[in-house]
């Protein structure tokens, strides 16, 4: 049926007509995502008639098969002037169930009191799924928003999340996630005035069914016991998101250090769980990665101070399982085929990163299991399969981000000695650091460790002087090929090849360089001609 037609229609059709009419239109056009744009007036014109009807008092079915009908459309987003209206949001708002104001409270007192039917049920939720829409494609819509305060009432709402349905709960939640993303004004109000950051946490704790044994301290998962169910773990995936954007930005108090703390325990509890597939894990590995990271790094000792689990004795006690489960989640992101580094990767390697710089045991144990003490040194850092030789590949990466993660994450682990390093990576891998920090010339980056000393193996002992420091390893001794020639032979060929840089050096295709005291790289003429150049400790001819 064309639309003309309906719209005639339905000018003139009363409650039950109306809803066939749309539920043929919904049957046709169920699968429809991209609309010809001739007929964006009459979609448009199709919105407005819509909304009229669900302004009246109809029937919970008839409200069901309008809102499905504007969910259609709300695919359009050149359409939905009609709803990007305070009108058109405040009855989508109703629909959904999301009342502000004192209204929201006696929607509380009837929402707990009384229990919807299904057909209810179903309206709330594609009320629900067309504010998704809406919300994402209008700005319009998004600043109604703002002005009617949708975000209150989904405050209000996650005060009553443990009698959700599934869908109520999913899409509530990933409605609150679209304000926060796309509305930056709006994240102070949901943390200082509707307690957002809070309530996701209990939502979250519900969710998981989070079981306390201490202050922060989860119950471990029970070995026995299933997977996570996909379902609650699609719920939680929303809320993580949310309290991502809510979190990007803190003013840090003694009240958000026991909540921060909080998620911290709670995360390391969603770390610890497996869901029903491999992807779905990864998911929340991943997730739960981008918010640990906007939480201060203090509060991370919660992923490993586990007093009633306990843990391994030569890391003081500390249970190391989550941190090993961030190190398997970094590998498999590492391994990912054709998979974008800077998003994927980059997160987790940062996080491991600040981890290990303020976390003495947590640096420990990753040290170990990364950069184990070094026994073969007859390959290059960067061949193999291991997770050391994963990294110093990273160190040469196309994009600067990936490259400079990687080589600040070793660097750490290295307690930021340049020498260790270097025994670890080769000169070559590293010089895109060095160079970087100023520390072209040796020494330490400017962050505090301890004072524990890695041992060397008997076999690094010996293989040391034989070394070469640019690749890191032992190379094959190669045959002389000057060690034939005559004196004239080799005078000949030194003044080709002087010949060659000095043309290469006159066009500006290369530029000799040196280095200074301070590690930093200069032109060659002025490294010469500084009277300090000297005390550098460098070896010159």
């Amino acid at each position: 049926m064309d639309l003309d037609s309906i719209l005639s229609q339905l000018n003139t059709a009363d409650e039950e007509e109306s809803e066939k009419l749309l539920l043929q239109y919904n049957r046709e056009n169920s699968l429809t995502f991209k609309f010809e744009q001739r007929e964006e007036t009459l979609r448009s014109k199709l919105c407005q008639s819509v909304l009229t009807v669900l302004g009246r008092q109809v029937r919970p079915s008839c409200q069901k098969t309008c809102l499905e009908t504007l969910r259609i459309l709300s695919r359009d987003k050149h359409v939905l002037s009609p709803v990007a209206t305070r009108e058109g949001m405040l009855i989508l708002g109703r629909m959904a169930k999301l009342q502000t104001g004192e209204e929201a409270g006696d929607n509380q007192k009837n929402s707990q009191g009384d229990s919807r039917s299904d057909e209810e049920e179903r309206v709330v939720v594609e009320a629900l799924k067309c504010l998704c829409n809406v919300v994402f494609n209008s700005p319009a819509a998004q600043q109604v928003s703002v002005e009617v305060e949708l975000a209150q009432g989904l405050c209000n709402n996650l005060r009553t999340a443990g009698t959700w349905s599934h869908e109520v709960g999913l899409f509530t939640l990933r409605l609150l996630f679209l304000l926060s993303a796309l509305r930056a004004d709006l994240r102070g109000v949901l943390k200082k005035e509707w307690d957002a950051v809070k309530l996701l946490t209990e939502v979250l704790e519900h969710t998981l069914e989070v079981r306390w044994v201490g202050p922060y301290e989860a119950a471990p998962p029970d070995p026995q016991s299933l997977c996570m169910p996909a379902e609650d773990n699609d719920r939680a995936m929303e809320a993580l998101k949310a309290l991502f954007n809510l979190t990007l930005s803190y003013t840090r108090g003694e009240e958000d250090d026991h909540q921060f703390r909080l998620i911290v325990a709670i995360l390391r509890h969603l770390l610890m769980q497996k869901t029903e597939t491999e992807e779905k894990t990864e998911e929340a590995h991943s997730h739960s990665v981008n918010l640990l990271n906007n939480l201060p790094v203090s509060c991370l000792d919660v992923l490993i101070d586990l007093p009633i689990q306990g843990g391994q004795e030569k890391y003081g006690g500390k249970n190391m399982d989550a941190v090993q489960v961030l190190l398997d989640f970094m590998e498999k992101r590492i391994d990912k085929q054709g998979s974008n580094y800077k998003e994927g990767l980059t997160p987790v390697l940062s996080l491991l990163t600040e981890g290990s710089r303020h976390h003495r045991e947590i640096r420990r144990y990753i040290k170990a299991q990364v950069l184990p003490p070094l026994k073969d040194v007859m390959i290059r850092p960067e061949i193999g399969s291991a997770v050391r030789n994963k990294l110093v590949r990273l160190m040469t990466h196309v994009d600067m981000g990936v490259k400079q993660m990687a080589a600040e994450f070793l660097f750490v682990l290295c307690k930021e000695s340049v020498d260790n390093l270097l025994k670890y990576t080769g000169y070559g891998n590293a010089a895109g650091l060095l160079v970087a920090r100023g520390l072209l010339a040796g020494g330490r980056g400017e962050t505090q460790y301890s004072e524990d000393e890695d041992s060397d193996t008997e076999e690094y002992k010996t293989a040391k002087p034989f070394i070469n420091p640019i690749t890191g390893h032992v190379e094959e001794p190669m045959p002389n090929p000057i060690e034939e020639m005559s004196e004239e032979q080799k005078e000949y060929e030194a003044q080709i090849l002087f010949n060659m840089f000095e043309e290469l050096s006159r066009q500006n295709m290369i530029r000799p360089m040196g280095v200074r005291p301070d590690g930093t790289l200069a032109p060659l003429e002025e490294t010469l001609c500084d009277p300090n150049a000297g005390d550098s400790g460098l070896d010159s001819d």
